[in-house]
């Protein structure tokens, strides 16, 4: 199969969702309402080009200079005002539409691509040239003669419009690709996503991606399930076992923690899922390089929890073998997030995950009916790469007369489940930890007490014989009569 030459956009991640960057001598319609980023995306992409020793023409239909959009721009990492007048240039060709029509706007494009060398041409508005038409044939006559000439030039160009060109409108019929910004509000909070509506001649992701405005431009964040749909890695399962760090444990387990398996460890708040998970941490060595990827406690805390554990995360934090990523349970983005991880761990080469939180994903997606296929796409990915990771999730009621795993879809791609637990038997707490499942292995499924040592949480003995301890309330078994 041919591959056609392509012009990467320079936003990090976008190239994956156009299924390799914006083809070369193609044009595209880069549309969306005031506000959505339209500007500061061609731009981004100008700049990128300049900076790979391109020449860009950017034409405008402002009827202002151009000062009050470099003072714009200048906020941005991108913006290079060295480059103005030499690698790129900003004609403004208002005055011409209103004079002289559009073909003398096509003649100035056609005299100053060749002046110029562009290999990219930016045209900012087109719907204001469309209003300038008389008929649809006009329309199409304008954007087949600018892209002519563009094409000859072995020039890309990005047309861009607001949201009021409709997929039917001839501008639509003439170009290559079409993308879309939206910059839309959901609940109480803003929310940013693009589509590739058209995209003639690549196999891009459809559907809609978010992306953020930061101070380096765009940072487009493709969906997870559609960028990782199948791993990248061949995933080959073995039969070696990772120590878990906490006594007794491991036992239970049926000889330690599968390799490359994803383990979910569930309960209510303060029953231990954290201790159990920074015990796993401990292990870290130069081989076995870990990461805590979490949302409640900052790195400090996180440190001063495990010296009250009894657990020494100092020592691998030191050499490098353990990182902490602390993402903020405040307005996160499920992509970015999915996005940070895996990237932290390939970078990393990251062996051993702690998830504390899984409803961090949660709380982040806007749409909760995507968080099954998210999560596979999550779960298989960290399978391939060869991550054996723990993951938390908390249970809303300390008590209850029933107990409910994460979402039978979620549990389902969950190599492992751990329950722990508070119960209560004759006036008194106790903590408890249940193997419920294990993956293609046998497991001790015996319910055990928890409790805390030198080296922070261990499994001490298997609990007394009683009923109804996964509710949390349990009580004693009665003696069976003597015959």
């Amino acid at each position: 199969m041919q591959e056609l030459p392509r012009l990467s956009t320079g936003i990090p991640r976008l190239d994956t969702i156009l299924g390799g960057g914006l083809v070369e001598g193609a044009s595209y319609i880069v549309q969306g309402h005031p506000g959505a980023g339209k500007t500061i995306f061609s731009n981004q992409v100008a700049f990128a080009n300049v900076s790979r020793g391109g020449k860009v023409l950017y034409v405008t239909l402002l009827a202002e200079t151009h000062d009050r959009l470099f003072q714009a721009l200048g906020t941005l990492d991108f913006f290079d005002r060295t480059q103005l007048g030499l690698s790129i240039s900003y004609v403004g060709v208002f005055q011409t539409l209103r004079d002289e029509g559009l073909s003398a706007v096509v003649s100035l494009i056609r005299q100053e691509i060749a002046r110029q060398g562009a290999t990219l041409l930016v045209f900012d508005g087109l719907l204001n040239a469309s209003d300038r038409a008389d008929t649809n044939l006009d329309v199409k006559t304008f954007v087949a003669e600018v892209q002519s000439q563009a094409a000859f030039a072995g020039c890309t160009v990005l047309f861009l419009t607001s949201t009021r060109i409709t997929e039917d409108s001839p501008e639509h019929t003439m170009v290559d690709g079409v993308i879309e910004l939206h910059n839309e509000l959901v609940g109480v909070r803003t929310i940013r996503r693009l589509q590739v509506k058209k995209s003639r001649g690549s196999a891009g992701l459809g559907g809609y991606h978010q992306f953020e405005i930061t101070s380096a431009g765009l940072v487009a964040y493709p969906r997870l399930e559609a960028i990782q749909s199948t791993e990248s890695i061949d995933d080959d399962p073995g039969a070696k076992q990772v120590v878990s760090g906490t006594a007794g444990f491991d036992a239970m387990l049926g000889g330690g923690v599968p390799e490359s398996s994803v383990t979910l460890v569930f309960g209510p708040s303060g029953c231990g899922k954290t201790a159990l998970g920074l015990n796993f941490l401990s292990q870290a060595n130069a081989g076995e390089p870990a990461l805590h990827f979490g949302f409640y406690e900052t790195p400090p805390r996180l440190l001063r929890k495990a010296r009250a554990l009894g657990v020494d995360l100092e020592r691998p934090m030191r050499s490098g073998a353990l990182d902490v990523i602390w993402n903020p349970m405040t307005e996160n983005l499920l992509d970015k997030l999915g996005h940070r991880l895996l990237d932290a761990i390939q970078s990393r080469g990251v062996k051993r995950l702690l998830i504390d939180g899984l409803g961090g994903f949660e709380r982040a997606a806007v749409h909760p009916s995507r968080l099954v296929e998210f999560f596979a796409a999550l779960t298989n990915e960290l399978r391939a790469l060869g991550v054996t990771t723990l993951a938390t999730w908390e249970l809303r009621d300390l008590f209850g007369p029933t107990v409910t795993a994460p979402g039978s879809e979620i549990s389902s791609l969950l190599d492992n489940l751990v329950m722990l637990r508070h119960v209560e038997i004759n006036s008194r707490f106790k903590r408890t930890i249940s193997v419920l499942k294990v993956r293609d292995r046998e497991y001790e499924p015996v319910i055990h007490e928890l409790g805390f040592g030198n080296n922070g949480l261990k499994v001490i003995s298997a609990l007394e014989p009683v009923t109804g301890a996964t509710t949390g309330v349990a009580s004693a078994v009665s003696p069976e009569p003597q015959a």
